[in-house]
Parts: C-alpha cells; structure tokens; sequence
C-alpha cells in the first residue's frame, strides 16, 4: 500500500536576481515510484497593495544532475508509517540539470492570492529510478519576496 508524505517549504527568500529555481525536488528511492499528488504555494512577505505579478511555475521530470537545494526530511501524513525512501530538496536556485527535462504542467501563481494544486487520481505525475521529478520556478521574480508552500508525495513500495 502507497504512503503520503509532505515535504513543506518555509519562508524561502527568492531573490530577483535569482533566475529560475527548483522550489522542490524530488528523487525516488530504487524500485520505490513515488507520485507528485498536491501542490500549495503562497507568499508570505509584505506585498505592494498594486502588486499584481505572476509567478510561472513548472512541473518537470527527467532531469539526472541535483542542484543545490537544501536537503528536506519528507513528513509522513499517518503517524504511523515509516520514513520516506526517497530523497528531497527544497529551494535550489540552480536547478537540477542534464538529462532531458520534460514540462508535465505549467501554472501561473499571482503573488497575491497563491495556489493550491490537487491533482485527480491518473493526473498527478509519477518518476522513478534516476530521473527528478522538480516543481520549478520558470522565471525570476519582479520583486524580491518569501515563499512557503506545500508539497504531497505518494510512495509506492
């Protein structure tokens, strides 16, 4: 039976001159698929009351080289299950690289309002084996501002 887990970012500083960005990354343990099944981001700094720009986000999936992100313990939704087997990283402002990156989805985010992504059962995206599965940030940002966000991740045995 598949266990959930969520790997939660708080309060990362992206920075306007920081370019694109893996908010979260993901790789899966050998012989462990694991399935990308919720999204939720939000930001937390002070906002412009006239701020109105979108944050591109996109899904990914194949790249092999991890980028430099912050290692990131995934927390089991049932308390009692066991530790995740795959890894995680959240906010690498450079992003995971070589092999062939293939965009899965694409999502506008106003700043002001946020989002929350819930994937239907045989929409979510899967990966295995020695290809990342990243929830990007496609383009830098306007305007210095902190993000936290969510993430939910199945894991199959």
């Amino acid at each position: 039976m598949p266990r959930m887990y969520t790997v939660p970012l708080d309060n990362a500083a992206v920075t306007l001159a920081g370019g694109d960005a893996d908010m979260w990354e993901l790789d899966a343990a050998a012989d462990k698929p694991i399935e990308l099944v919720g999204i939720k981001i939000a930001i937390t700094s002070e906002v412009q009351e006239g701020q109105e720009e979108w944050l591109r986000f996109i899904v990914v999936r194949g790249n092999t080289t991890t980028g430099n992100g912050t290692t990131a313990t995934p927390a089991p939704v049932s308390p009692i299950d066991t530790a995740a087997g795959f890894a995680a990283k959240t906010y690498g402002t450079t992003p995971a690289s070589a092999g062939t990156a293939v965009t899965l989805d694409t999502f506008p985010v106003q700043v002001r309002a946020g989002d929350q992504i819930i994937y239907p059962d045989g929409c979510s995206f899967w990966t295995s084996g020695t290809l990342l599965l990243c929830v990007r940030l496609a383009a830098a940002v306007v305007d210095d501002l902190s993000l936290s966000g969510n993430i939910w991740v199945r894991e199959y045995p």
